[in-house]
């Protein structure tokens, strides 16, 4: 086996065809499904089944997947290390954030980085799963990651901050006179919820039954963006990360009492590299507490 049939695999899985896959890495396509039907001989299992839509993973296809993506992962890292010099960094660097966590730090931190490293290829992707975040980083497919908790050890996570939670509130709602809202006055009101297996929505759904009020649910979204957006607009309200509202909502946001936060946590790879270390630094260096620029002056 070698690490170009395991990036050939990955490529099929995630375009579902031999053609699209060759064409995105830039081969012909002859040569992938040789090296594909070469690697499954190999293995003695079939690694894709053939449907209507495309080519999807086995069961056993997808296990050799979520391992193939570690070994190439890793062999990046490789790379990137070894041919990281004093002045300059290349190569790949993967980075993952709980949704709506550093929606304003995450890209400041991430422009420095690719100003001062040009030929540095960054991923960044949200993930609204927690547990699926804290899976990632176990398997070492992640560079860095934030996420409010982790069972790494203390060498491997850092303490950036923490994330207060505001709520939004529609427009002419009678709560934004206040500087801030008691959560005990939001009794009765409808709430926009995120999807049920986010941690957003597991935050909020603490809030509720920490307070002893009804979770009313208006409507159930998946980005940060939508819930502002919609509580916005009256149909319902909602409680998000200071930092994930977008520019224009301020006036609608206020900081609630009790206070909720959540501790946002860098989770870097073990073993890690110039690249890690210097996006670490940077994040070190933005602001991780907002919540007190949203008043009624905002």
């Amino acid at each position: 086996m070698s690490l170009r049939q395991f990036e050939y695999a990955l490529a099929i899985a995630e375009e579902g065809s031999v053609t699209a896959a060759a064409e995105r890495l830039h081969v012909a396509q002859p040569s992938v499904s040789q090296q594909i039907r070469g690697l499954e001989r190999e293995l003695g299992v079939e690694l894709f089944a053939r449907t209507p839509t495309g080519l999807v993973p086995t069961v056993v296809g997808r296990a050799f997947l979520r391992e193939a993506e570690v070994a190439v992962s890793a062999a990046r890292r490789a790379r990137s290390t070894a041919r990281a010099g004093a002045d300059e960094l290349v190569g790949e660097l993967v980075v993952s954030v709980q949704m709506g966590f550093g929606t304003r730090q995450l890209p400041g931190a991430l422009g420095a980085l690719r100003r001062r490293f040009p030929r540095l290829e960054v991923t960044v992707f949200e993930e609204p799963s927690s547990a699926e975040l804290e899976r990632l980083c176990r398997q070492g497919v992640l560079n860095l990651a934030l996420m409010a908790a982790c069972e790494r050890s203390p060498a491997d996570a850092h303490h950036l901050g923490d994330e207060e939670f505001v709520v939004v509130l529609g427009a002419g709602h009678r709560q934004l006179a206040a500087d801030r809202v008691e959560l005990r006055d939001l009794e009765g009101e409808s709430w926009v919820r995120f999807d049920r297996d986010s941690a957003l929505d597991g935050v909020l759904l603490d809030v509720l039954r920490g307070n002893d009020l009804a979770s009313t649910t208006a409507a159930r979204v998946s980005q940060t963006a939508t819930a502002v957006r919609w509580a916005a607009h009256g149909l319902g309200v909602t409680l998000v990360p200071a930092s994930a509202v977008p520019h224009g909502h301020e006036h609608l946001v206020r900081p609630v009492f009790p206070v909720v936060s959540q501790p946002v946590i860098a989770v870097v790879r073990q073993g890690a590299g110039p690249a890690e270390a210097a996006l670490l630094e940077l994040l070190r260096q933005e602001t991780w507490s907002e919540s007190a620029s949203f008043s009624p002056a905002s």
